[in-house]
């Protein structure tokens, strides 16, 4: 039973080093649409070396296929959850972006010059518009045609699936600043209707 956990902990941790390494390959020198559709496939990629060493190598008839089949299981799920939680979080976080931009400008902002930051740096620097909307072509929910940004079907489900969520799954005492509040369960509870950026 304790060969079995060595060689489990051993082959995890050449999974994360061929996952490493698939993952580093591909953003050094291929092209990349979607960050997380990447590092996804990377981690498929490094599993993909990990089954061929599990099935083929004599080392690894300590464990049955039912044993070999899980650790399969527990590579990709933890690589995905990795995969999310990492260079995910860090290309598309605001809360990484804040720390960088207080960090960039010497350590500290003024809080009541936040909104311009956001509306003046953030969208141009880190070209979010762009950024998001590749994403989501390449997700299938919307397409781009004739100047027009249109939801496909998958988009007008994913949108109302999310809008479900927030309203039902999402706090209603919610910290905003220095008050607690449900503003984010609907958004655009206070919005303006603007119809000069409709598509006709």
């Amino acid at each position: 039973m304790r060969r079995k956990f060595v060689v489990a902990a051993l082959l995890s941790a050449l999974c994360a080093a061929s996952t490493t390494l698939a993952y580093w390959i591909h953003i050094r020198f291929f092209r990349v649409d979607v960050v997380l559709y990447s590092a996804l496939l990377d981690v498929v990629l490094g599993s993909a070396v990990m089954a061929i060493v599990l099935f083929a190598s004599q080392r690894c008839a300590v464990y049955d296929p039912f044993e070999k089949t899980l650790l399969l299981l527990v590579w990709l799920l933890g690589g995905g959850l990795v995969a999310v939680l990492v260079p995910t979080v860090i290309d598309r976080s605001l809360s990484f972006y804040i720390l960088e931009k207080l960090q960039q400008r010497g350590g500290g902002i003024q809080l009541a010059r936040f909104d311009e930051v956001f509306t003046q740096e953030y969208v141009r620097e880190h070209r979010l518009v762009d950024v998001r909307l590749t994403e989501q072509v390449a997700s299938g929910t919307v397409e781009i045609r004739d100047g027009c940004v249109r939801l496909t079907a998958r988009g007008v489900r994913a949108a109302a699936f999310s809008r479900l969520f927030r309203a039902q799954f999402l706090p209603r005492h919610r910290l905003l600043g220095n008050d607690y509040s449900d503003d984010l369960v609907d958004p655009f509870r206070h919005s303006t209707v603007r119809n000069d950026y409709l598509c006709r």
